[in-house]
């Protein structure tokens, strides 16, 4: 039995579990992804800072992508490009600003800012992060909307999330926002 049979039936057996620790293990890769890409040449590894990103998609990006995807796929079952163009649509008005804002007020709390700091980050970085995200999501969510089998649309997010979360990291680690 090869890797992906083994993947495989772990899907069926724990889907959750499987697409958590999948979710954590991809958020983990692209945020040490991005320390390296903006770490300066002799800088060391944040690994609390990876710690935050691989628990935000272990303990929950994992779980509310196997909710989210099987939800669209039982009130929109179908594949066509109508179906799939409104799945589009309502992930982008609903899940990604939900899951946005989830993951930064995630890494602001876990870094001990206080209410109001995390109120400032999201009133700064919330809506940029949404309008940079409508250049990148839309093509990913269709591919895997019209494409990828339900079992599998987990999976193939967290891999494009793999490039978003590279930029997502970058984003959350910029300086505190001051709070009004």
């Amino acid at each position: 039995m090869g890797f992906l049979a083994w993947y495989l039936g772990k899907l069926d057996s724990r889907p959750v579990i499987t697409k958590s620790v999948s979710a954590g293990i991809i958020y983990a890769a692209a945020d040490l992804t991005s320390q390296m890409i903006t770490m300066p040449s002799f800088g060391s590894f944040d690994l609390l800072r990876t710690l935050r990103m691989a628990a935000y998609g272990l303990l929950f990006l994992g779980s509310a992508q196997h909710i989210w995807f099987n939800f669209l796929a039982r009130i929109l079952p179908k594949r066509d490009i109508f179906t799939t163009l409104e799945k589009l649509l309502l992930g982008q008005l609903t899940y990604a600003p939900f899951i946005t804002a989830v993951f930064f007020f995630w890494n602001s709390a876990l870094q001990g800012d206080s209410g109001g700091e995390i109120a400032a980050k999201l009133k700064r970085d919330l809506i940029p992060t949404m309008i940079n995200g409508l250049l990148f999501w839309p093509i990913c969510d269709f591919f895997t909307y019209k494409v990828i089998p339900v079992h599998l649309q987990p999976l193939m997010n967290s891999s494009f999330s793999y490039v978003w979360t590279i930029y997502l990291t970058y984003m959350a680690s910029l300086t505190k926002a001051v709070a009004d």
